[in-house]
């Protein structure tokens, strides 16, 4: 199989993270509930792999590195934990649903007022509006640091800069950047950062986190145990724990930690650049296919796309439709004829795809990671151009 659904989860995972995972499920015991060489091995292992990811994300505060499920979790944590009645939240047409879904229960249980910034036809934020949107009574200001559906960059200096101009936090969603893209937590002066380590990161699924400046306080959601201050009645106030109830995922944090210094070793620069590399390979192919309709935003001259600046960059992330085809008929003929795994639909980005004009058709995802290699972008492209060559003789969908 070729499978060119990275921005939904890693494929292929490196033999460090495999042996992480399979060593710890026979060795460690709980993080924080004894005293024994297990327990105290776990807690260890949870600690080293804060500070891989701390250092990864250019963050200086490894114990404000909150472990999470999943991005999904850590994006609730933080949206339920900062969001009161009746505040203002400024969003973007790029969220994912981890975004919209709790913002819309905030809107329509707690009355939180929530604006989105607006996309063009080519899923290009409009800056215009995201200043005018953020205002001084606005609490929490959310961006997506690439999209899911376009891989178009968003300018997060820009964004912060607007937030905090207005003494607005911001978070910032890198479900899609985290492990490929060069991110300085500190540097940036970001509020509070999600991740997941399944994706670019290239750890276990059931793993992610939450990182929170020293200045911001998340009220905890979730409570329960922490194997610490059993007596008080709430949530402890320190960090990490404050947002940690329950028994940490200590086997798939092993996998996370050995994924990040994997991800270190190999150095985000080259992960970046073979991954921009392979985007262009693709566009580059796709824009010779007749029938075949890009979205998003890309410079005519590809070269310009060298991650100088975000509005040259991009994510792994390539969207389409073909002529002739349905969304769903082309992903299903990609894999049952060519054996090459893409993603059709939604993608869980309705107002993307709105402000695209895909909401009704849907949209076929390709996207790369690590492991692709040039021979499958190949067969991709070579897949499309005999495809839209059916489509145009059948003229189907």
């Amino acid at each position: 199989m070729i499978y060119l659904n990275c921005a939904a989860t890693s494929y292929k995972r490196p033999a460090c993270v495999i042996d992480a995972v399979t060593c710890a499920l026979s060795s460690l015991g709980s993080t924080g509930r004894g005293t024994a060489s297990a327990e105290l091995d776990a807690a260890r292992t949870v600690t080293v792999a804060r500070e891989r990811l701390a250092a990864l994300l250019g963050f200086s505060h490894p114990e404000r590195v909150v472990f999470a499920a999943n991005a999904t979790d850590a994006l609730n944590k933080a949206l339920l934990g900062i969001v009161q009645p009746r505040d203002h939240v400024v969003a973007t047409d790029w969220d994912h649903n981890s975004v919209l879904r709790p913002l819309y229960r905030l809107r329509e249980k707690s009355g939180v007022q929530v604006d989105f910034v607006p996309a063009d036809a080519q899923g290009r934020l409009d800056w215009d509006a995201f200043e005018r949107l953020v205002t001084p009574g606005t609490k929490l200001v959310v961006v997506t640091h690439a999209s899911n559906l376009t891989g178009n960059v968003c300018d997060l200096t820009r964004a912060a800069a607007i937030a905090h101009a207005a003494g607005a936090l911001l978070l910032v969603d890198a479900a899609q950047t985290a492990g490929s893209f060069r991110i300085d937590f500190d540097d940036l002066g970001l509020d509070l950062l999600a991740f997941t380590g399944h994706k670019a990161l290239m750890g276990p699924q059931g793993t992610g986190g939450l990182l929170v400046a020293p200045s911001v306080e998340v009220e905890a959601v979730f409570q329960g145990g922490t194997g610490v201050l059993s007596f008080k009645e709430g949530m402890p106030d320190g960090y990490p724990e404050h947002l940690e109830a329950g028994t940490l995922n200590g086997h798939g944090i092993a996998g996370l930690s050995a994924a990040a210094a994997f991800v270190a070793e190999l150095g985000i620069d080259a992960i970046h650049t073979h991954d921009v590399a392979l985007t262009k390979r693709f566009v580059t192919g796709v824009r010779t296919i007749s029938g075949a309709t890009l979205y998003g935003s890309y410079p005519d001259d590809l070269a310009d796309l060298d991650g100088s600046e975000p509005d040259r960059d991009h994510a792994p992330v390539v969207t389409l439709n073909l002529a002739g085809w349905t969304s769903s008929e082309l992903t299903g003929i990609l894999d049952m004829k060519y054996g090459i795994a893409v993603r059709a639909g939604g993608h869980c980005a309705p107002r993307m795809h709105r402000a695209l004009g895909t909401h009704e058709t849907g949209a076929v995802r390709f996207s790369f990671g690590w492991y692709t290699k040039n021979d499958e972008v190949d067969a991709a492209l070579f897949a499309l151009s005999e495809l839209a060559k059916e489509g145009a003789c059948h003229g189907g969908a």
